[in-house]
């Protein structure tokens, strides 16, 4: 095979240092985004945060120079008398308890005043604790309580303790059948004792848990009610029928599986209805979760104006000591590293600098094509998708999905992820388009104004939109009520 040399020409992209970070912090959530900067700021000593620097010097002076001459004040009044703390005048008791408090040993003069200061600050904080922090017990904590406490002998207890271990967040035992084989070899026992100890202890608190499907988790919350309870044996039949009729609520056709008529029908629907079909949920701990807005949109003197969330949007600089360190000449390790500090910050500075600038382009440009969305509300929503944004900005679409990801934005209508304000579009009957959150607003408005006796179908609705100028077939309404999670009309219907 013969060798030789030849040159080509081509363009190609080169993810730089600079460029990877740059789309790392892009695509970051607030929350995240702070504990980046957070680390930065504690790896790369040319970093420095001014956020606890006053953004105005000249107030800060004026309110020294007031507080100076008001301890003056305050010395000139005071003159004669001894306000220091002599901490050699008293002597510590001997037998001072060993929890004793800095207080009950020395009078400190400002003791009254901060104590009467913050025993608001203490309450609010308690009750923002006690509002926000769960202790509450575990789903498998409570069942294993029950367990240590249930009449088993040994072995019985060791097979329950694995039984509690497999139930799930919601109280069930899933793959039971893999589950109980696997039990059954590992502790050389037979299937029919691993079904006596579920028995057992599917009787635990709270009703329903370690149930190995949804119609027997059903099943054994009935058998806790009293046998005389209205509507209790019609019910344990409903459930013996398949249950995607229950689901459904088609009381025809349950009636016609258990052999009830529709008058029993009714109230035993109404029982099952009040079960839980998720009996572990209230054990789940549900932490109150916050999220913070990333950008601001408010009308001032007729005009929208977008603003970017200050605190999500840190100043940083180059801290000038370390960088005056810095000798060019000087090629030693500490020099190297210095550089190197020096470099990566400035990198990153610039990075945040295009996230933001990014960001709040990438916000007026939303609020520009969505104005009467906030003038109006939702069924003023414009269609609109990533390539209308990216070309106005002159930037590819993976940069605004990355801007709009995990980003949020404060409107006077509400809180909103900036990917809500985008959607496909659908063709109406002049020729115009309109957008699939319109239209599901529409859809919502259509439903609450509905009858409750007689609901409006996917074919009523997609009619009704046709009239409003809206040409949807009836797949597309059902997708989009779906998307909602409005319930079909046939289980809208009351039940009487």
């Amino acid at each position: 095979m013969k060798q030789s040399l030849s040159l080509r020409t081509g363009l190609s992209l080169t993810m730089t240092p600079a460029l990877q970070q740059a789309i790392r912090l892009l695509q970051l959530s607030s929350l995240d985004l702070q504990q980046e900067i957070r680390q930065a700021l504690e790896s790369n000593v040319m970093l420095e945060s001014t956020a606890d620097e006053p953004e105005h010097p000249e107030e800060a002076v004026a309110e020294v120079e007031m507080s100076e001459a008001a301890e003056g004040s305050d010395e000139a009044e005071t003159a004669g008398e001894n306000t220091t703390l002599d901490l050699s005048s008293k002597e510590i008791p001997e037998d001072m308890p060993v929890d004793a408090d800095w207080g009950d040993i020395y009078d400190s003069p400002t003791a009254a005043s901060s104590s009467a200061s913050s025993s608001g600050d203490d309450d609010g904080l308690h009750d923002y604790l006690q509002a926000n922090l769960h202790g509450s017990t575990s789903l498998r904590e409570h069942l294993g309580w029950q367990a240590s406490i249930a009449p088993f002998d040994a072995l019985e207890a060791e097979i329950a303790l694995h039984l509690v271990d497999a139930i799930n967040d919601d109280g069930y035992l899933e793959d039971w059948d893999t589950l109980s084989v696997r039990l059954a070899e590992s502790l050389g026992v037979p299937l029919e004792q691993i079904e006596k100890v579920l028995r057992l202890v599917q009787d635990f608190d709270p009703p329903g848990v370690g149930a190995r499907d949804l119609a027997e988790c059903l099943r054994l919350q009935l058998q806790q009610y009293p046998p005389k309870t209205p509507g209790l044996a019609e019910a344990q039949r409903v459930l013996e029928a398949p249950m995607a009729l229950l689901a459904r609520r088609d009381e025809a056709q349950l009636a016609r599986a258990t052999g009830l008529d529709l008058e029993a029908i009714r109230p035993a629907m109404v029982l099952i209805q009040s079960l839980q079909p998720h009996p572990g949920r209230p054990y789940q701990s549900h932490e109150n979760e916050y999220v913070a807005p990333d950008v601001f949109v408010a009308k001032h003197q007729g005009r929208w104006r977008v603003a970017l969330n200050p605190e999500h949007t840190p100043r940083l600089r180059i801290n000038s000591y370390y960088q005056g360190m810095i000798k060019r000449a000087d090629t030693s390790r500490d020099q190297l590293t210095l550089k190197q500090h020096l470099q990566e910050a400035r990198y990153f500075i610039n990075s945040l600098e295009a996230r933001n600038e990014t960001l709040l382009k990438v916000a007026q440009c939303i609020i520009e094509e969505q104005r009467a969305f906030l003038e109006y509300g939702e069924e003023a929503m414009r269609p609109l998708v990533l390539r209308d944004v990216a070309e106005r900005l002159g930037v590819h679409e993976s940069t605004v999905s990355r801007a709009t990801a995990n980003k949020y934005m404060l409107t006077p209508r509400g809180l909103y992820e900036l990917k809500f304000f985008f959607s496909s579009h659908v063709q109406t009957t002049e020729g115009g388009t309109c957008s699939a959150t319109a239209i599901q607003a529409m859809i919502k408005r259509l439903i609450a104004q509905e009858d409750a006796a007689k609901p409006l179908s996917d074919s009523t609705l997609a009619e009704l939109l046709l009239k409003e100028g809206i040409q949807v077939a009836r797949r597309t309404v059902a997708k989009y009520r779906e998307a909602l999670r409005i319930p079909p009309s046939h289980e809208r219907r009351p039940v009487n």
